[in-house]
C-alpha cells in the first residue's frame, strides 16, 4: 500500500514554499501527499503583502476528514498562524511521527505566526512530536539564544529539546562557511549533516522542503536519523536544480534524487 505524508501548513500561490512545496517533495519521495490548509497568503518571489490565517474550526473539520479516511503514516505542519489553529491541531490524536517546521517568518519577513500562537506550539505541541526543525531566527525566537557557530548550534538543539520534543534538527544554513551544517540532536546523540554551500538566490521554500522530505522518509519507515540524512541530501540537489523563476527569490527544483 503507497504511504501517506500529511501537511498542515499555509498557501504560497507561487508555490515554492508552504504545503505547494510539501506535495511536491512527498511526491518526489514516491509518498501520497494529503493536506490541510491554515494559512492563505499573497506572495511571489519579491514580495508578501498579505497573511490571513483560517478559522481554526474549519482546520479541525479539514484535519477531521483527512484523518477518518486516509490516515498518515507521518505528519508535518509548517505556519500554524493562530494559537486557535494549534490548539485545534492539538486537540486531534495522530498515530504516526510528527515533525514541527515552526515557521514564524516568511522569506519576505511577513509574520507567519502570533506571539500567542508562538507560546501555545511550545506548550501544546512540542511535548507531543518526534523532530522540531528551526533556523536559526527560529531557534533566537524559542529559547532567545544567538548562534554563531556549530557548537552553540549544539547548545540551542539541547535547549529547544528541553522544550519537550523528542529530537530537534538545528538548521545552520544561515552561517557562512564553505559548508551547510546543520545540527541532529536524537537519542542523546549529536549528528552533523553536511553539504558544500551553493551561493544562489533560488531558496525560497528551502525549510519547507527540507521539513517534508525529512517527513517523506519517516513515512516509508526509515529512521529519523536516516531520513534526515536523505532529506539533507534532497535538499542540497534542489537548490541545484533550481529552475531559475521569478525576479527574487525563486523556488527550488523538486525532483527526485
Amino acid at each position: 500500500m503507497m504511504r501517506v505524508a500529511l501537511t498542515i501548513a499555509g498557501s504560497d500561490p507561487s508555490g515554492g514554499a508552504g504545503l505547494q512545496a510539501d506535495l511536491k517533495t512527498f511526491q518526489a519521495f514516491g509518498v501520497y501527499g494529503t493536506s490541510v490548509v491554515t494559512v492563505v497568503t499573497v506572495q511571489n518571489t519579491v514580495r508578501s503583502s498579505r497573511v490571513e490565517a483560517l478559522a481554526a474550526a474549519l482546520v479541525g473539520e479539514q484535519l477531521d476528514a483527512v484523518l477518518e479516511d486516509i490516515p498518515p503514516q507521518a505528519a508535518k505542519t509548517g505556519a500554524l498562524g493562530t494559537a486557535a489553529i494549534v490548539e485545534a491541531v492539538a486537540a486531534r490524536k495522530f498515530d504516526c511521527p510528527f515533525v514541527i517546521d515552526p515557521v514564524m517568518v516568511g522569506k519576505h519577513g511577513g509574520l507567519l505566526i502570533d506571539p500567542d500562537a508562538r507560546a501555545a506550539l511550545i506548550r501544546l505541541l512540542f511535548p507531543k512530536v518526534a523532530l522540531v526543525m528551526p533556523n536559526l531566527d527560529e531557534v533566537r525566537e524559542l529559547t532567545g539564544m544567538e548562534v554563531r557557530n556549530i557548537e552553540q548550534m549544539k547548545e540551542a538543539a539541547k535547549r529547544v529539546a528541553d522544550l519537550g520534543p523528542s529530537s530537534v534538527l538545528v538548521k545552520g544554513g544561515h552561517l557562512e562557511g564553505p559548508e551547510a551544517v546543520d545540527v541532529l540532536w536524537h537519542a542523546g546523540e549529536f549528528l552533523e549533516l553536511r553539504t558544500p554551500r551553493i551561493e544562489s538566490r533560488h531558496t525560497h521554500g528551502t525549510g519547507c522542503v527540507y521539513s517534508a522530505a525529512i517527513t517523506a522518509g519517516v513515512a516509508l519507515g526509515h529512521p529519523l536519523p536516516e531520513a534526515a540524512r536523505r532529506a539533507k541530501a534532497f535538499v542540497h540537489n534542489a537548490i541545484r536544480m533550481a529552475p531559475g523563476l521569478g525576479a527574487g527569490h525563486g523556488p527550488l527544483g523538486i525532483v527526485p534524487l
